[in-house]
């Protein structure tokens, strides 16, 4: 176990340099861009009969859905993003799912876009205004919470030898590489479907599914190394607050943003209440 442990330590530290990287961060920009710019025009193409029946038959004939194309590619992004946070600090990854959360609001109030004609016209868009109204208001209060979040968060380690510790994260770590290997799996699957005109899946809503049972596996795999109660409170706390994240994307309108605002502000009570009764000393994180 001690050398299975060892490989993937080597393994998901040399894929979170490389995914770090400042180059790979302007690749994924410039990618980004293309192919917002890139789907514009294919948009255009189609719109002008320039394009084959079978081209044209997955495309939109909507401009705005490009906005909706570049934002989902960002959320993507920051999944993988995510993966690897899983592996450095339970309460970091828990606020990385709500950063997640805020975008997937603000991609929902740009989606109502792709159901307008162009130009806008008041008529078609007094009634989408109040949702596109919603989940932006949604997403802007869950980037404050953030803020007061991560200031609350002060880092304690839960074992008490730098072997257990390194064995943790070790752990972690191999977690989070299945993780990686889940989401690439489900995302290449649902980017077949969608190319061959087939019936795609909600990956956001399945991500977050993943997510509750690796939260779970997180917290048991801490009680390895401690059971101190404070610790599983909290754990199991982030656990549910990632469940209640999971049913603010199914929900409808003004409900989703209720339910993630109320698990933002449900991870931060829980971060108030571990502060305030966990004596162990600070570390760096």
């Amino acid at each position: 176990m001690v050398i299975i442990l060892s490989r993937v330590d080597r393994l998901f530290n040399a894929l979170e340099h490389f995914w770090e990287h400042k180059r790979t961060e302007r690749t994924a920009a410039n990618f980004l861009i293309i192919a917002f710019l890139g789907t514009i025009i294919l948009i255009e193409l189609r719109r002008q009969g320039w394009l084959s029946e079978e081209l044209a038959a997955i495309l939109p004939s909507s401009h705005y859905y490009a906005i909706n194309v570049a934002f989902s590619m960002l959320l993507g992004l920051e999944v993988l993003g995510l993966v690897f946070s899983l592996a450095n600090s339970v309460a970091d990854s828990v606020g990385k799912q709500f950063e997640i959360l805020s975008l997937i609001l603000l991609r929902h109030s740009f989606k109502e876009f792709i159901y307008f004609n162009e130009p806008l016209m008041w008529e078609e868009a007094s009634k989408p205004v109040l949702h596109i109204l919603s989940n932006a208001s949604g997403g802007l209060l869950i980037f404050l919470l953030l803020g007061l979040y991560y200031k609350l968060q002060q880092h304690r380690a839960i074992t008490q030898s730098s072997v257990a510790t390194a064995d943790f994260i070790a752990s972690k770590k191999l977690v989070s590489l299945l993780l990686l290997l889940l989401f690439s799996g489900i995302g290449i699957i649902d980017s077949y479907f969608y190319l061959t005109n087939q019936q795609t899946f909600d990956f956001f809503a399945i991500f977050y599914t993943i997510l509750v049972f690796s939260d779970v596996l997180l917290v048991l795999v801490s009680l390895r190394y401690s059971s101190n109660y404070q610790i599983v409170f909290r754990n199991s706390g982030f656990a549910v607050a990632t469940v209640v994240v999971r049913l603010a994307l199914t929900a409808p309108p003004y409900y989703n943003v209720l339910l993630g605002v109320g698990a933002m502000v449900f991870a931060i009570g829980i971060t108030v209440a571990y502060n305030r009764f966990e004596k162990k000393p600070i570390v760096k994180p």
